[in-house]
């Protein structure tokens, strides 16, 4: 275990997917600050993960390991937990945040495309789990999935990316049911908090924006704000979903 030898209290430990960028880094930067010690999981993003380990190794020194690993290989995704126990001891959370976007019109769907949306928003999440649940019901740990609105109302012309989240919702109840009493599982649905990379014309952000109580976009610390309420504080909350979605899912 790669500690401080002045200090014998034990730092939780998380593994969080996708930790690299944009949300997910904001998370790592969130648990961490929250005395956490982090598994972060990059594919592509490597110099970005580098870049972060650096940032947390020079606030609290040993605190992060690198792992890096392509969520649609089966074969990837247990190491990634065992890697993880090795180098800390222990694990007493999973944040699967790693997701994979884009459009899928109909007529135009290939059988590849659904393989790729499923595996990282529902594929990879559930193996994950099922790898780390012997080491969270000994921790009496926690997961948390990213989830999204539009597991509940299907976003236009992405089907089955709405569909890979909406298997990724069911989880969240399955996998607290079966995991229970030791392992508490729980999800984060984001509303309109960080627009996608190629980005929306300034006009449909606003439209979008008029369709949430606030008004307003939020922000990756809002997401990040509520993994960490999930995993830390919330003892008696499991397979429930919670929407950071500026009131959105509450207006028709």
């Amino acid at each position: 275990m790669n500690r401080d030898a002045r200090d014998t209290t034990p730092r939780p430990v998380a593994l969080i997917t996708g930790a690299a960028r944009r949300v997910g880094r904001v998370i790592a930067e969130t648990l961490h600050a929250a005395g956490y010690d982090l598994a972060l999981h990059y594919r592509a993003s490597k110099a970005d993960a580098l870049a972060l380990a650096d940032r947390l190794e020079t606030v609290r020194a040993g605190s992060t390991l690198l792992l890096e690993a392509d969520l649609s290989a089966y074969d990837e995704l247990a190491p990634l937990v065992e890697r993880t126990v090795a180098h800390f001891g222990q694990l007493d959370a999973l944040v699967n945040n790693a997701s994979t976007f884009y459009p899928t019109a109909v007529g135009e769907t290939l059988e590849a495309h659904w393989n790729d949306l499923f595996a990282s928003n529902a594929k990879a999440p559930y193996f994950l789990a099922q790898a780390a649940a012997s080491h969270l019901r000994a921790a009496c740990g926690a997961i948390v999935n990213l989830v999204d609105v539009y597991a509940d109302r299907p976003l236009a012309g992405h089907p089955v990316y709405s569909m890979a989240k909406a298997a990724n919702a069911m989880m969240v109840k399955a996998l607290a049911r079966e995991l229970g009493p030791e392992v508490r599982v729980n999800g984060v649905a984001p509303g309109a908090v960080m627009w996608p990379e190629a980005g929306k014309p300034p006009a449909e952000q606003q439209a979008l924006l008029d369709r949430t109580t606030l008004r307003r976009s939020g922000e990756a610390s809002d997401v990040a704000g509520a993994v960490l309420f999930l995993l830390r504080d919330a003892r008696y909350v499991t397979g429930q979903i919670l929407a950071v979605d500026g009131g959105r899912s509450v207006v028709i």
